[in-house]
This record gives structure tokens, C-alpha cells and sequence, in this order.
């Protein structure tokens, strides 16, 4: 509830940002001129007293000293945690959001001064512990959150987003350090009451400015920014730290901060309420003392006002000191590895002028040139490229190769303890190691070399370490250079797609199409590296453009056989007739779909082998294509059916008869996944001008190819010229397992001649196997999924669980209908050959009988 409240308040200020900065400007102009509109009442005496009691105590030496070693000591801490939010990104950045978040937080501060009639002049002498309670960290991540963002819609989406993650835990935090600071102004000490008044008001006006004001801002600035490109593609590490579920406050912590707000509430409670009698007693001549005070201050001068401000003691010229040695240290002595970092970029990016002579080494510009549209309409941004970068092999030898007197301040390695210290301080962590100090502690065994990502929170640093360990233990630098890492959403890999990943494999993507299925156009993505498949597929597309494909999914249901064993055949048998009771079946069903929302047991297929059972589970699985929802039902199955007899052993979850990834007579048979049959009738005239053939002879060459021939080869499933191909095509588009084609290329392709004359050609495909989902696996990256969403297919179904995965079923089936079509006219023509040299083949020659066509088409009465 409190994160979607905080969620919609950060919404509101970043969708208005005007309408909230003019309102808290507006507030606080108001309260800087209550004073000269109205009469103010007599202010809170105490604050007044005890800024009184400072100015006394001013000349106390004991004091003197103690407040200097305190303030500078909360100088150092505040230096020490800048320090580790740079670590966490640009130094640069994270000072803008610190001097904004300090600047108009310090302003706000002096307007509530301003309204409870307190010198403004006093806040000079509590600065150093103002500044400890702004929360740099908390301002840095929104502000990295919100610049992460690549449009105006995605920063108002993340500065929402960053608001429901940080907003309650702020709230709570500012209660928390109100009245933990609240408990010094009840300690009696003049000097410490007037610096716990401050801190409470400054902590009070810090919250609401981060929760109004601030947010805000960001989102104004990079609305105003938009145009030049400020945006960046490049995910930063608090920008990726701002996701809810990794985020959620510790319920114990959050515990045991309510508890202390609760007691320290009572605290507050039983001190202040109700006041004693000499409490007000001694407040009588504070009264008086204010009224003097005011009388006082009316008769300053502008120039004493400013005396205030300029007038400095010794500690205030220590603090001084301390504060321009820390920038001078952390401006000029601190960014050297910032400084190699960009060297790094400039090398990777720019290539060296050949015609200077005093180049110390040269390297080719190997990033592809993307080209940008000037019209910022979606099409055009569809078009644009992303940069692919391919050379950390060649990058890092060409570094490690600099001259010695080269300007460069390169980090050397620290040792294996130090580095093992850093990586395992929390606050630390991999991030802040190098490279070379990473491969350190993984060649150790201190980081398993599969968790790299995890380590250094970076998955596209932790693949480029990665690389860098294999080039040098496999001397694989040059191999290397040309697969690509750079730019990709690993985030989605992780633990999902890959392990050990050094890299991305681009593969060409084409399109057939318009494909005409069931009374739509579709465009159907083909990932491949064969030449004239995309063409062939198109062509058969092309001839089925009018008349269209028809299909229907006959069935539907994932399998997982696994194989369990009984002491003898007699419980064996006893065992297969106890489930195929359909009393028992549903026993068994109901254990099955407790295990998911979607897997529901459909009907169970067992054979017994001796004292082996292989049991067939068959479910539906929504749009998943379901191997894990399966296997998880079957699990939960079987152990309900061992309660029953519980001398059976499970032997393997996976007995080979579901059958996965391996041709199987079961699966043609008995159907895997979808099973679905297309069918289309050509007319002849498309025959003879689209596919360059005929009827008969496509009929004919059909009959001894894909029927005789597959039956003499003794084939499983395979009665077709290459279904495989348009099948593996897709499945690589659109992130299906590449793996399984071999089940889902089970095609029986027959044609007949039909119509009065026999001229036209009936075509169909059955294929009962199509193992295929639109959820989970490949289907989440960014690729794949665009190719889903070509085919308007992408995830779940919002209505009918299952629609999509069926839909693509059919759309693999109409496809491979145009191939299998296209192909064959080819074969029959005598085309292929010649085609594929034009294509697959274009610097060789094409023999002169293959130029001709030798292979002429006899006339129909010669068949």
C-alpha cells in the first residue's frame, strides 16, 4: 500500500514538475515575507535562548576546542561516504545532485527560520552537522535513476519507480532521526539544545524537499535537456539497484525502528506534556528576553547582518582549511583511474591519424558507424543501429602495450589480501576492484569463474573479464576479436539463457512474406545463414498469397516419461493397472495441477519393460512450450503414486519415452507439444507463372521423393524436402531451443491434383510435434521478442492461456508449407542448383549447363 501511494506521489511530482517547484517557491517566498505582512507572534523562546547561550559560550576554550574536533571529525565522515557514492559513478554527477540536493535544501532551511523569527546568522555555527544529515546517497540514486532513463516517459517511469523504492524508508528514517535528535534538546546543555533545534528542523525540511521539490527538478532538467541527447543507452549500476524486489526494506530493521519511534515518542511525551510549574516559570523571562531581542534585531543594520555571516573564529578557520584540502585532494589526486578509464574509451573509439609521425601505435576503427534519421517519428527509430563493440582482445593488447612515459596513470594490482579485504566489504564489493584484481581472485578460487557478473554487479564488465581470462589462458585474443559482447541486455541471460557468456552471435535475420494463414498476413522472421532459404520460403508465400493457408491445432500437450522400477513384474503390472484407473488418474491429475496455475494433466501413456514402468505424462502448459512445468507435475505425481507403493523406485525423472531432442517414433506417433496440419489449393495458373511448373509433375516428384524415397531411407517423421530448415529458421528468431527441431520437424507434406481437371494442386502438412512456447527461455531477450511481436504472438495470452503458443504453432506450420512447396517446385523445374550458385556462391562461375535448362519439364502426357 505505502509503495504504491509514494509510487504515485513520485509519478505526480515528475509528470508536473512546474506545477510542484513554482508551489514550494511560492511557500517558501511567503514564508521569507511573513514577517513584513503580518505581525508576527513571539517566537518559540527556547530556540531564541539557546542561540543566545552559543554566542556566551563562544569564549569557553574547552568547548572551543571540543566543537572544532567534532565538527571537523563530521567534515571527514561526510568526505568518507562522498567518497564511496563515487564509486558508485561519475564523481561529476553525483556533485551536482550533492551541491543541488545541499544548495536548496540549505534555502528552504533559512525560510522556516525565517517564519519561527530565529537569525538566520545562528545556522552558521551548525552547518557541519546540517550537512551530516543530507542524505547524498539516497539523492545520487534517484538522480542516476533518472538519467539512466533513454526518453522523457522512462525518467518520469524511473523517478516513480526510485520514489516507491526510497520513499519509505525515508519517511521512516526521518521520523526516526527526528526524535533521536529531538531526545538533545531535553539534555539541558544550552549549545547542544540549539544544535538539535536545527538538526530537527533541517531534517524535517530535507525530507520534503526530496519528496516534492527535488524529484521534481530531475524530471524538468531532462525535459529541457531532451534535445541534447543527455539520455545514454548504458544502464548504470544505481539505476539497476533501483528495482523493487532487490530493494525491499529488512522487516527487522523496519521493526525495530517503529519500536524506537514508540518509545522514543512516549520519551518526548512524558518530557514535554504536560509542562511542569517551573517550567513555565522559567519561561517568563524568556519571554521578556525575546521581546528585547526583537526590539533589538529591528534596529540592525544591513551591514551587521552581513558581519554576522563574514566574522569567522579559529574553528571556523580550521574547518576551512580542512574543507579546500579535501577538494584539492579529491578534484586533482583522485581521478587518475578515471583518467585511464577514458583513455581507454577515446583508444576504443577514435582511430589514429595515419599521416602523423608521431603516433605511438595505430588501431582500425572497428565500430560500426550508426546512422540517426532526422525524423523523430517511430518508424525512423526502428531504423536506427546500435553500436556493436568487437575488439576487448585487440583493445587489450594495444593498452597493455603503451610506452612507459606515456600519460597515463595506469592502477597496479594490488595483492590477493587486499583484494580479497575489498571484495568482501560490503560497502565495497567487486565494483570497486579492477580487472586485473578480478581475474586475481578468480584464478584463486575466490570467485567462481561462472559468477563474475554477479561479483562485479555488472554483467557486461564481468563478460569482458571474462573474455580477458579465456584470450589469455587459450591465447584466444584474436579469435575473440570478432564476437562481439558489447551492448546487450545480459541482465535477462543471467541464470536464465547462459553461463560462462563471453559474447553474443549475430545471426542474419530475414523475412517471408506476406505469408496468408487462416485470412491473415503475416510476416514471418527467419534466422539463418542459408542462402536462398528466405528467398525459396518468400516465393512459396507468394504463390499461396491468394488462395491462402488454412490450419488447425488437433492437439495439444507437453510430455515427460520418466522410468521408475518395482521388486518384481508382478507389482509392476499391479501398478500400471492402479493408474490407468480413472479413479486413480485423477488422484494423480489433482497432485499434477497443484504444481501451477497452467499445467493440467491431460492423459497418461504407460509401457512396462520387465519390472521397468515408463510413464508418458501428457499436459497442457498454456503459452509455454513447458519441459519444467511438466517435469514439476510429474515429480509431484510420482511421489503421491510411491505413497501408494512405496517399494517403487524412481529411477529417472526423464526415461527417454517423452522423447525430448531425439528422434523417436513415440512422438510421431503419439504427437508432443502442438500438433497441427495446414492445408492450400493452387490454382494452376499460379503453378505455372509463380512456382515455373506443373501439377502432375509436382505431384509426381512428391510421390518418389518425400513418400518412397523417405520410406526406403527407413526415415521417423521425415516424409518432407526440409521442413528442419524453415522450422530451425524461426525457432532462432523468435528464442525457442534451436534443439528441439528435431522433434518439431516431424512433416508429412502431400499433394494431389484437384479440381475437375486435375489442374490445380491440393497441398497439405501435418505436422504433430511442434514443440514451442512464447513465454520463458529465449523469449524474453530483447531480440527474440521483438520477432514475437512481428508475429504478434509476444508472452501470455491476456485472455485465453495458450492462444499464442498455438497461434506460432500454426504460423511454423503455414510457413513450412510455402517452403516445402517452393522447394519442390524447384526440384521438379531443376532450378535448385543453379539458384543456389547464384546465391550461395556469387564470385563462381555457373557452369554453362546450368545456365541452360537442361533440365526441361517433358510434357504432361510424357509422365
Amino acid at each position: 500500500m505505502t509503495t504504491r501511494l509514494f509510487r504515485a506521489h513520485g509519478e505526480f511530482c515528475a509528470t508536473h514538475p512546474w506545477e510542484v517547484i513554482v508551489a514550494t517557491l511560492t511557500l517558501a517566498a511567503c514564508m521569507l515575507t511573513v514577517d513584513q505582512q503580518h505581525p508576527a507572534p513571539p517566537p518559540k523562546p527556547t530556540l531564541r535562548y539557546c542561540a543566545e547561550c552559543l554566542q556566551e559560550a563562544e569564549y569557553n576554550a574547552a568547548d572551543l576546542i571540543v566543537m572544532t574536533l567534532i565538527r571537523c571529525l563530521a567534515v571527514l565522515y561526510c568526505y568518507y561516504q562522498f567518497c564511496n557514492l563515487e564509486k558508485l559513478g561519475s564523481k561529476y554527477i553525483l556533485g551536482i545532485a550533492g551541491l543541488f540536493t545541499v544548495f536548496s535544501s540549505f534555502v528552504f532551511t533559512s525560510t522556516v527560520l525565517n517564519l519561527l523569527w530565529i537569525d538566520v546568522s545562528d545556522l552558521k555555527d551548525a552547518l557541519f552537522f546540517f550537512l551530516l544529515l543530507i542524505d547524498l546517497s539516497k539523492a545520487a540514486m534517484l538522480a542516476q535513476s533518472a538519467l539512466s532513463a533513454s526518453n522523457q516517459e522512462e525518467v518520469k517511469s524511473n523517478i516513480a519507480r526510485g520514489m516507491a523504492v526510497l520513499g519509505p524508508t525515508i519517511t521512516l528514517d526521518t521520523i526516526v532521526e527526528t526524535l533521536v535528535i529531538g531526545v538533545g534538546t531535553l539534555s539541558g546543555v544550552h549549545r547542544l539544545e540549539m544544535l538539535s533545534y536545527f538538526a530537527c528542523l533541517s531534517v524535517l525540511v530535507n525530507y520534503i524537499v526530496f519528496m516534492t521539490f527535488y524529484p521534481a527538478c530531475l524530471s524538468l532538467i531532462l525535459e529541457l535537456s531532451r534535445t541534447t541527447n543527455i539520455y545514454g543507452n548504458k544502464q548504470s549500476l544505481i539505476a539497476r539497484a533501483l528495482k523493487e524486489e532487490d530493494h525491499k526494506s529488512n522487516p527487522v530493521v523496519q521493526r525495530v525502528k517503529l519500536i524506537m519511534s514508540a518509545g522514543l515518542m512516549l520519551v518526548h511525551a512524558r518530557s514535554r506534556w504536560p509542562f511542569k510549574e517551573d517550567d513555565v516559570e522559567n519561561i517568563r523571562p524568556l519571554v521578556v528576553e525575546q521581546h528585547m531581542t526583537l526590539n533589538r534585531t529591528e534596529d540592525t543594520t544591513l551591514h551587521e547582518y552581513i558581519m554576522k555571516w563574514v566574522t569567522v573564529s579559529a574553528d571556523h578557520i580550521v574547518i576551512l582549511i580542512l574543507l579546500l584540502a579535501l577538494v584539492v585532494k579529491f578534484v586533482f589526486f583522485e581521478n587518475k583511474e578515471e583518467l585511464a578509464e577514458q583513455l581507454r574509451a577515446h583508444i576504443s573509439t577514435e582511430s589514429v591519424d595515419p599521416g602523423k609521425k608521431d603516433n605511438r601505435f595505430k588501431m582500425p576503427l572497428i565500430k560500426t558507424q550508426s546512422f540517426f534519421l532526422t525524423n523523430n517519428t517511430k518508424e525512423d527509430s526502428a531504423c536506427e543501429d546500435k553500436e556493436v563493440q568487437t575488439d576487448i582482445g585487440r583493445l587489450e593488447s594495444e593498452f597493455e602495450k603503451l610506452p612507459a612515459g606515456n600519460d597515463v596513470s595506469v592502477k597496479t594490482c594490488r595483492s590477493l589480501e587486499e583484494c580479497l579485504k575489498i571484495y568482501n566489504d560490503s560497502n565495497l564489493g567487486g565494483a570497486a576492484l579492477s580487472d586485473d584484481e578480478v581475474i586475481l581472485l578468480v584464478k584463486n578460487k575466490h570467485i567462481p569463474a561462472y559468477q563474475i557478473e554477479k561479483a562485479v554487479d555488472d554483467p557486461e564488465r564481468g563478460v569482458g573479464i571474462r573474455r580477458k581470462i579465456l584470450a589469455r589462458e587459450g591465447n584466444f585474443s584474436e579469435a575473440l576479436t570478432d564476437l562481439p559482447f558489447r551492448n546487450y541486455d545480459y541482465a535477462k541471460v543471467m541464470g536464465a539463457c547462459c553461463e560462462n557468456v563471453i559474447g553474443y552471435m549475430p545471426v542474419p535475420v530475414g523475412y517471408a512474406g506476406p505469408l496468408n494463414l487462416d485470412g491473415r498476413h503475416v510476416y514471418v522472421p527467419m534466422a539463418t545463414t542459408e542462402g536462398c532459404l528466405v528467398a525459396s520460403t518468400n516465393r512459396g508465400c507468394r504463390a499461396l498469397l491468394d488462395c491462402g493457408v488454412t490450419s488447425r491445432v488437433v492437439s495439444d500437450g507437453m510430455t515427460r516419461g520418466p522410468v521408475v522400477r518395482f521388486p518384481s513384474i508382478t507389482k509392476a503390472s499391479e501398478a500400471m493397472s492402479w493408474m490407468k484407473c480413472s479413479q486413480n488418474f485423477e488422484a494423480m491429475k489433482q497432485q499434477f495441477d497443484s504444481s501451477s496455475r497452467f499445467a493440467r494433466l491431460s492423459k497418461l501413456l504407460i509401457k512396462i519393460a520387465g519390472r521397468h514402468l515408463f510413464v508418458r505424462f501428457e499436459a497442457k502448459t498454456g503459452d509455454a512450450m513447458g519441459m519444467n512445468m511438466v517435469s514439476k507435475g510429474t515429480e509431484m505425481s510420482l511421489k503421491y503414486v510411491q505413497k501408494q507403493f512405496p517399494e517403487m523406485e524412481i529411477l529417472s525423472l526423464s526415461g527417454n519415452f517423452c522423447t525430448d531432442k531425439k528422434p523417436a517414433a513415440v512422438n510421431w506417433i503419439e504427437g508432443r507439444g502442438k500438433s497441427v496440419v495446414c492445408e492450400a489449393i493452387i490454382p494452376s495458373e499460379i503453378v505455372k507463372k509463380v512456382l515455373k511448373t506443373s501439377t502432375p509433375a509436382l505431384v509426381d516428384v512428391n510421390n518418389s521423393k518425400n513418400m518412397i524415397g523417405s520410406a526406403v531411407a527407413g526415415s521417423i517423421g521425415g516424409f518432407n524436402a526440409h521442413a528442419a530448415n524453415i522450422v530451425t529458421a524461426i525457432y532462432i528468431a523468435t528464442g525457442q531451443d534451436p534443439a528441439q527441431n528435431i522433434g518439431s520437424s516431424n512433416c508429412m507434406t502431400l499433394m494431389e491434383p484437384w479440381g475437375e481437371t486435375g489442374e490445380d494442386l491440393y497441398v497439405s502438412c501435418t505436422m504433430p510435434s511442434i514443440e514451442i512456447g512464447t513465454v520463458g527461455g529465449g523469449t524474453v531477450l530483447p531480440a527474440q521478442s521483438s520477432c514475437l511481436e512481428m508475429l504478434r504472438v509476444k508472452g501470455s495470452h491476456p485472455d485465453c492461456p495458450g492462444e499464442n503458443a498455438s497461434q506460432l504453432a500454426r504460423i511454423v506450420c503455414g510457413t513450412v508449407l510455402a517452403g516445402e512447396l517452393s522447394l519442390m517446385a524447384a526440384l521438379t523445374a531443376g532450378h535448385l542448383v543453379r539458384s543456389h550458385l547464384r546465391h550461395n556462391r556469387s564470385t563462381t562461375t555457373i557452369p554453362e549447363e546450368f545456365s541452360q535448362n537442361r533440365y526441361h519439364i517433358p510434357p504432361c502426357k510424357d509422365i
